[in-house]
């Protein structure tokens, strides 16, 4: 039987590890394992989340650290990271990608190469750990890492504009679908989370064309990796005039793979925007829409939305309130009863992420000038706190005894409704 088939709802932490080592323009580099400690402290870490209750652990592989430049591999590091997660019997879902290239890659993403380059680094970890890394995300967040990549122009490669996201979109397409070709090609016993953003759009007025598009554009990725773009889909004029290529469809659709569990993330503060009338916002991080608390509105609609839209079970794979203890156990609860009151009703959603174990640092960091402390986001189960000599100390704090409790509640029934 495989892990998504058990009965029990499976309860899960998770690691930022976005990294993005470049630094063209003045930046600083974005590498959250460098920013919380979690280089040094990863040992730890992991204990923590094993005494959360979580039984898996999203958590992903710095690959510009591991494959320094083409063709060089340094495993030393990762190979006592996998030995600690068997250690502590936890499941590791590896985000295989979490939007940064290595430096070597030239043009990052746009690297005609890049697809290939992917692939061959997934199925080098997956050789390498089989037994320990067998549940992969091929690329989190994809349509998010398209639009800050390929239309914003916020990180490598920088592009801008339609042309731009739809050249991304053909890239990180081809790049999943290659990565996870090449994974099971390696592992047998390997299965597939594939990850993707909610985004959410209201708007007081009628629906217009410009809405009816965002909210289609939500499900482009998965769409494009699953085949199912043709000649009926309604953004085939879109990607069309963009300069996505026949051949690159009839590929996709060729070449389709299907995930095992489709990962949604959910913030209940962040993932729905509003469209106003009369105003115009390009989305981005430098000119972003308003923000609507769709609480656990928004939570159901998209779980049930990704469950019938792909057939397959889902998997809440980032959720959080950032804020005092207290808000966050008022999300907590009120997200877990949800999923809960959805799995009464038939959806099958299979597991519960916390995001993330730890606190961690804004991604306005890398362009910014201030102290890194200005930049901590208050979220995690336990606090990063800083012992005014350098170290950022893991305090506990009320949210993970709730969050244990709900998890030790669920493996205790273990049966699904």
């Amino acid at each position: 039987m495989r892990w998504y088939d058990s009965p029990e709802l499976r309860f899960a932490v998770g690691f930022e590890d976005t990294f993005i080592p470049q630094t063209p323009f003045g930046e600083r580099a974005l590498d959250e394992y460098e920013m919380t400690q979690h280089y040094h402290f990863w040992s730890q870490d992991l204990g923590l989340a094993a005494e959360s209750g979580a039984g898996m652990v999203r958590w992903g592989v710095p690959w510009y650290r591991v494959n320094p430049e083409r063709g060089v591999w340094d495993w030393s590091w990762l190979d006592r990271v996998a030995d600690r997660f068997a250690e502590l019997g936890l499941v590791p879902i590896v985000d295989l990608m979490h939007y940064g290239t290595p430096t070597w890659l030239e043009n990052e993403f746009a690297n005609a190469s890049y697809p290939e380059r992917v692939a061959e680094y997934a199925a080098a970890v997956a050789q390498r750990y089989r037994g320990v890394f067998d549940v992969f995300t091929p690329l989190n967040e994809p349509l998010l890492n398209a639009l800050y990549c390929g239309e914003f122009g916020y990180w490598p490669p920088y592009l801008r504009g339609h042309d731009g996201l739809v050249t991304l979109l053909r890239q990180l397409s081809r790049g999943i679908v290659l990565t996870q070709r090449a994974v099971t090609e390696t592992s047998a016993d390997a299965t597939f989370v594939h990850v993707e953003a909610s985004f959410r759009f209201t708007s007081a007025g009628e629906p217009t064309d410009e809405l009816r598009h965002l909210r289609e554009r939500a499900y482009v990725v998965e769409d494009l990796v699953t085949g199912r773009i043709d000649e009926h889909h309604p953004l085939l004029p879109y990607l069309q005039a963009h300069r996505f290529g026949d051949d690159d469809l009839a590929w996709l659709r060729d070449h389709a793979v299907v995930p095992d569990v489709m990962g949604v993330n959910y913030y209940p503060a962040l993932s729905t925007e509003e469209l106003v009338e009369g105003a115009v916002h390009g989305g981005g991080p430098r000119d972003p829409r308003p923000r609507v608390n769709a609480w656990t509105d928004g939570l159901e609609d998209v779980l049930t939305t990704f469950a019938r839209r792909y057939g397959r079970p889902v998997f809440l794979t980032e959720t959080c309130w950032t804020g005092t203890p207290q808000q966050r156990i008022d999300w907590l609860d009120a997200s877990v009863a949800c999923v809960e009151r959805l799995r009464d009703d038939g959806v099958p959603v299979v597991g519960y992420t916390w995001w993330s174990l730890i606190d961690m640092y804004e991604w306005p960091y890398r362009d910014g000038t201030g102290a890194l402390e200005d930049y901590h986001l208050a979220m995690g189960l336990w606090d990063l706190v800083p012992d005014g000599a350098g170290v950022l100390r893991r305090v506990k704090n009320p949210v993970a005894d709730r969050f244990r409790a709900h998890a030790e509640r669920h493996r205790a029934t273990g049966s699904r409704p």
